[in-house]
């Protein structure tokens, strides 16, 4: 990846977003997007609602479909 290092003007705009912004030039054209960094330890006391044991069990049942069947099952509905 690319990296680009920005000027303190620009660092100190972008320090406070906490969602996704649109990156425009002086003429409103859009330059790309800009997603914040998100701490991890956000997601410290964030609890599974499933156990262990239902995700052992749900992935030995197998099942499913294939991305191909649920595809053509969307194109036919169109």
């Amino acid at each position: 990846m690319t990296k680009i290092v920005i000027n303190p003007a620009a660092a100190g705009q972008l320090s406070g977003i906490e969602t996704t912004v649109e990156l425009c030039d002086p003429s409103g054209n859009l330059l790309g997007y800009f997603s914040p960094k998100v701490d991890p330890a956000l997601y410290d006391q964030v609890e599974i609602p499933i156990s262990e044991d239902e995700l052992d069990r749900r992935q030995q049942a197998g099942g499913g479909r294939p991305l191909k069947e649920i595809v053509r099952d969307m194109e036919s509905r169109e």
